[in-house]
């Protein structure tokens, strides 16, 4: 039997191999919270979206689908109207409440001085707080935005929301992940810049509202809209079913447009004269199609992408620069 020599370390004295070490280490032990209250949320939302598929998907077996049509037998399955508001509210979440203290809290609080002392440059500390919020970013919109596409992309027709919602849009494919890190990078920003926690948690919660309302009218504008003419007394086109209209007039055979009310007259007698008057013949609508979605959101991504870089570059320069 051999005897462990004076210089060996006990084995139970030896120090733990950690999958994170140094800075790294430190910046998730500090915010080890807001780490375990994400992680949980994206868990717990993953698993209510598989749920909520599982009774979509068994509702839909029972009814026959889709060898029977079952549009009008299947409503909205309950919870979605929870996980979308869960999913919209999540960039709120992580932008107020790790964005905005990131970089504000360590210097309202004095730990950025005491950590810089200790053989940790600026840039250092910087990176690594950056790195910490953006992976969580990233992990969680990756996950969440993967099971919501997997919950509606297959069922899209029993969903009461339109493709260009908010709900389904921003909630699906890239959107959702490039919307975390620039609201991430925002409240990052908006820390750097006031130097104090709850200050910045309070108007990085406003900007989001206002980014939110910003948003809207980028959406509709990020594909290119399509004209289709049809008779004033005909049918709508299959086409337009389930594509969405950007805006619709009246025309004549000339090309002429006139706004949808030209001739909303008070009698049809003054209607069909008005109409007559004008040469009205044919139904113009502007329209986006759904099979531009993807496109349209990987534009989208790409834009907020690009304010996450141009934000995170600010938030270097401005940190080196300025005193701590």
């Amino acid at each position: 039997m051999s005897t462990p020599t004076l210089t060996e370390t006990p084995t139970a004295l030896r120090p733990r191999r950690r999958l994170l070490r140094g800075l790294p280490w430190l910046v998730v032990r500090q915010h080890r919270t807001a780490l375990s209250c994400l992680l949980g949320l994206t868990v717990l939302g993953a698993l209510w979206i598989v749920y909520q598929r599982h009774e979509l998907v068994q509702l839909l077996d029972a009814a026959g689908w889709p060898e029977k049509e079952v549009q009008h037998q299947v409503q909205e399955t309950r919870g979605f109207s929870y996980v979308a508001s869960l999913l919209s509210g999540l960039p709120l979440i992580v932008a107020v409440f790790i964005g905005a203290p990131l970089i504000a809290g360590d210097r309202e609080n004095g730990t950025v001085q005491l950590v810089t002392t200790q053989s940790v440059t600026r840039r250092q500390w910087l990176i690594a707080k950056l790195a910490f919020a953006y992976t969580l970013a990233l992990l969680s919109g990756l996950v969440l935005s993967a099971a919501f596409t997997w919950w509606w992309e297959p069922h899209r027709s029993f969903f009461a929301s339109k493709w260009i919602e908010g709900a389904i849009f921003d909630n699906t494919g890239p959107v959702l992940p490039a919307s975390l890190l620039f609201l991430t990078a925002s409240g990052i920003t908006i820390g750097v810049l006031l130097r104090r926690t709850v200050p910045a948690m309070v108007v990085t919660f406003f900007f989001m509202i206002a980014a939110g309302m910003v948003w809207d009218e980028i959406r509709i504008r990020l594909g290119s809209t399509q004209m289709v003419t049809y008779p004033l007394d005909g049918e709508l086109p299959a086409r337009l079913h389930d594509s969405y209209e950007v805006d619709r007039w009246v025309g004549n055979a000339k090309g002429d447009l006139f706004g949808w009310g030209s001739c909303a007259e008070a009698t049809e007698q003054a209607q069909d004269a008005c109409i007559k008057e004008k040469g009205i013949v044919n139904h113009v609508v502007e329209y986006l199609e759904p099979s531009q979605m993807a496109a349209m959101q990987w534009t989208g991504a790409g834009l907020l992408l690009a304010g996450t870089a141009l934000l995170t570059a600010f938030v270097v320069w401005r940190v080196s620069r300025r005193p701590l």
